[in-house]
């Protein structure tokens, strides 16, 4: 009973004596990824020498870019401001301001993702040297940020995901700028008071506001992204819409320090308003999101 038991096993045994052994020095070597040269926003060639597998940003709009179409256990890390989305906060810290080295390097990313004017050139060439590349963003208009979604999904191997996103953003606006009638109210967006900092010309904020049914008072082109003006200049531009508080608070405080900016149409008419500072802030996938509420503050004034 045994040996009948016996007989199939060692069958088996020597057929698999007999056959071809497949000798791993035969098989044909796999040939290693192909280093990637591509340019970023601001003209930079940036070269991938592998399918990047670790990955961060520098900037909090460009974090929420990420998780919006990577593969979020590839994101190694994060910043002191990157507290969007939830599961960011999850993720080591690195602090930007300044950039601390030390830390960023013991994350061992594959590249770093930032936004023109957020790390400096200087910061940028010292991890390329230390071999991580650098990969900036540039946003002028809100279908800017759509296209960035979808350059980082080329090169983040997640393509489908950054289409069906940006397609559906693009609905979302499609739908939110089908009316356009009525008159498009001049908004100055204050970031800060003492100096009066506002959103200048060459900003993301003119093509939301434009896509609000609005557009900025600065008609000037300025250096500087976020000007610094003085409060006779702003009585002659005149403004319809401030932005940048509440109608109260900023009575005690920014018209308090100037109070000849309440001959301004925006106080006299109280168009005085706040928004959500993430939204106005980062150009991230939220846009469509940032020029929602602005239209809802255009609106009611219309």
């Amino acid at each position: 009973m045994l040996r009948r038991r016996l007989l199939p096993l060692l069958g088996l045994l020597l057929t698999a004596a007999c056959s071809p052994a497949t000798d791993s020095a035969d098989a044909p070597a796999q040939a290693p990824p192909r280093p990637l040269t591509v340019q970023d926003d601001l003209g930079r060639s940036v070269t991938f020498q592998a399918p990047p597998r670790r990955i961060m940003a520098l900037a909090a709009s460009m974090t929420e870019m990420l998780y919006a179409v990577a593969d979020t256990a590839t994101i190694v890390g994060r910043t002191q401001v990157c507290d969007y989305p939830a599961a960011a906060l999850r993720k080591p810290v690195v602090n930007s301001y300044p950039l601390d080295f030390e830390t960023l390097v013991g994350l061992h990313p594959d590249v770093v993702f930032t936004v023109e004017g957020i790390t400096s050139p200087a910061d940028a060439a010292r991890l390329q040297q230390l071999g991580i590349p650098v990969y900036y963003q540039r946003y002028q208009r809100v279908t800017d940020v759509f296209r960035g979604l979808r350059d980082l999904g080329r090169l983040l191997g997640r393509q489908p995901q950054a289409r069906r996103l940006t397609d559906s953003l693009a609905q979302e606006l499609g739908q939110l700028t089908a009316d356009t009638a009525g008159p498009h109210l001049r908004a100055l967006a204050v970031i800060s008071n003492d100096p009066i900092y506002a959103f200048g010309r060459n900003t993301i904020f003119t093509d939301k506001i434009r896509l609000a049914g609005g557009q900025n008072a600065l008609a000037e082109d300025f250096p500087q992204p976020y000007p610094s003006l003085t409060r006779e200049y702003i009585l002659k531009l005149n403004p319809d819409v401030i932005i940048g508080g509440r109608f109260g608070q900023l009575d005690s405080t920014f018209f308090r320090m100037y109070p000849e900016l309440r001959r301004t149409t925006a106080y006299r008419t109280r168009r005085v308003f706040p928004v959500t500072g993430d939204l106005m802030d980062r150009p991230s996938p939220r846009v469509v999101e940032s020029v929602r509420e602005l239209r809802g503050l255009l609106r009611p004034a219309r």
